[in-house]
């Protein structure tokens, strides 16, 4: 198969009291997989799909046929997005922060003023989809939300934290309250894999520039 599910860095229960046991287990292993299982079969006979990368396939969504189209946006997307949302989270406290304050700063005027305007882009967005912090062409950093599993990268953006608003992500815990969960889930972001990432959105772009 072209794409396969990416284990848990971590045990089902590991995210605890935060994201409870059986929420990890449906989200990883019946969402998750089934949108690698649907992607791999939109694509089976498709050689030059199967070979890409899921960050190309995904960026590079108007290349793919019409009639499969929907089908890699949707699960394509879907697991571009959560294999990248596993890494974000962590057991504990996630570490500090202070290695992206700078640029936190620089941009929003201060780390809290940035999860601030993260909050409320969360909560404020409609139906289903992503809330990001992503890197711009120019080197800006912003926060956007996406709808459904789009991906910043159809955008020509970075994307350097994200969280996952679909109901699924968080209904057994926080029912219908998305701004409870939104709050709570600070406590297991993985700050440094953020700053990682954040290292890594320069570079791409310096890459796309030279």
């Amino acid at each position: 198969m072209a794409y396969e599910l990416p284990a848990l860095p971590y045990d089902y229960s590991a995210l605890e009291p935060i994201i409870d046991r059986e929420t990890m287990k449906l989200h990883h292993d019946a969402h998750h997989a089934a949108y690698v299982k649907k992607l791999n079969a939109a694509i089976q006979g498709h050689a030059e799909l199967e070979k890409l990368p899921i960050e190309q396939l995904v960026q590079r969504i108007e290349s793919v046929p019409g009639n499969i189209r929907n089908t890699v946006r949707n699960n394509g997307g879907g697991h571009l997005n959560h294999s990248i949302l596993w890494k974000l989270m962590t057991p504990g406290k996630g570490g500090s922060h202070s290695a992206i304050d700078g640029e936190l700063n620089k941009q929003f005027g201060s780390f809290d003023r940035f999860r601030e305007q993260f909050q409320t882009q969360g909560e404020n967005h409609f139906g289903s989809g992503w809330v990001w912090l992503v890197r711009g062409p120019e080197g800006v950093l912003q926060v956007i939300t996406t709808p459904n599993q789009d991906n910043p990268v159809m955008q020509g953006l970075y994307p350097i934290l994200g969280n996952d608003l679909w109901e699924h992500a968080y209904y057994l815990t926080y029912r219908n309250k998305r701004g409870d969960y939104l709050k709570a889930w600070w406590d297991v972001v993985n700050w440094e894999e953020v700053a990682r990432r954040m290292d890594e959105s320069r570079k791409v772009l310096e890459r796309l520039a030279a």
